[in-house]
């Protein structure tokens, strides 16, 4: 064999095992986005900014959206004009983006509906979205739901109603899940929650444990509020989820870790002023401790606008 075939042959095997690494590679983690209510009703009634917000998506491999579905402004879209949701879900779906619907919000001062006189209205909230998809056809219809409800946030939350407020976000939660069970569908249902949550142990129920461990034996996923900016070592993205993610492994339940990207103090809570590069690297950390395990489902970043502004790409006249 001539020396120049020689080499060519080498060559191509070269070419070949790298081929084959990159495809034997690990897929990368999902990455969802919160989308709240002024971006998201922005998203329904233009298909120009619905579009460029799904190219930005795509750009940045954001492959799951938390897009707003109860009411803004005194109007309700998901209920009144159902259609914009078929035409941005349909759209998103076509593109490989999956669409959770997001409950609750801070202009509806949701944070109340942990109240027994309130929790009626989170079941209404829920009942609204598995309406809908019960009239939507299968591209049209929302695959998830995440609802972000923060009992903390109340005036009342002190050391003695603590748990008083945190049996009412169970209880809201259970009243939820039953919902959908009478409803039949099987779309996956799981809340925002603070890492924190694993240091409280409560009794509901007849059963003592951390409110974690209730939160992941009622719902489907738990997207887990885990805001800091590192993924190592004490104090960090990986310190802090070990425990829901131990639990998770153990019932089957599944993890979605979510990530700061607004201004925040102390600093060491959103990794905004770190740089994409930064967290590219703290990101992949995070992946690397948690590759092959079932209960890890990727990230969750808070929010679209704040990513948009971190990654150097934010909207005209955005807030």
């Amino acid at each position: 064999m001539s020396p120049a075939r020689l080499a060519m042959q080498l060559a191509l095997c070269a070419l070949l095992a790298l081929a084959t690494n990159a495809c034997a590679q690990e897929p990368q983690a999902s990455r969802a986005m919160w989308t709240w209510e002024g971006p998201s009703y922005a998203m329904l009634e233009s298909p120009a900014v619905a579009d460029d917000a799904l190219a930005f998506l795509q750009r940045k491999r954001v492959n799951v959206v938390y897009l707003y579905a109860d009411a803004f402004q005194r109007r309700n879209l998901v209920e009144q004009q159902p259609q914009l949701y078929r035409a941005f879900i349909r759209n998103a779906h076509a593109r490989g983006i999956r669409v959770h619907a997001l409950l609750g919000s801070w202009y509806l001062h949701t944070e109340r509906y942990v109240l027994p006189r309130h929790q009626r209205k989170a079941v209404a909230m829920l009942q609204r979205v598995l309406d809908y998809n019960a009239a939507a056809a299968p591209a049209e219809r929302f695959d998830g739901v995440n609802y972000d409800i923060e009992p903390h946030l109340l005036d009342e939350w002190e050391d003695a109603t603590r748990p008083r407020l945190l049996r009412g976000f169970l209880d809201m939660t259970a009243a939820m899940m039953e919902a959908r069970r009478k409803s039949g569908q099987t779309l996956a249902i799981g809340p925002a929650m603070p890492f924190w949550w694993d240091g409280i142990a409560l009794e509901w129920r007849g059963v003592r444990k951390p409110v974690s461990e209730h939160v992941a034996d009622l719902t489907d996923y738990i997207a887990l509020m885990d805001y800091r900016n590192r993924a190592e070592g004490r104090d960090s993205i990986l310190s802090h989820a070990q425990d829901e993610m131990d639990y998770a492994s153990r019932t089957g339940k599944r993890v979605v870790i979510g990530l700061e990207f607004n201004p925040a103090e102390p600093a060491k809570l959103s990794f905004h002023g770190t740089g994409e590069a930064a967290f590219e690297r703290e990101a992949g950390k995070v992946e690397d401790a948690y590759r092959g395990r079932p209960a890890f489902d990727g990230f969750v970043f808070h929010h679209y606008l704040g990513y948009r502004r971190f990654v150097g790409e934010a909207l005209p006249g955005a807030d």
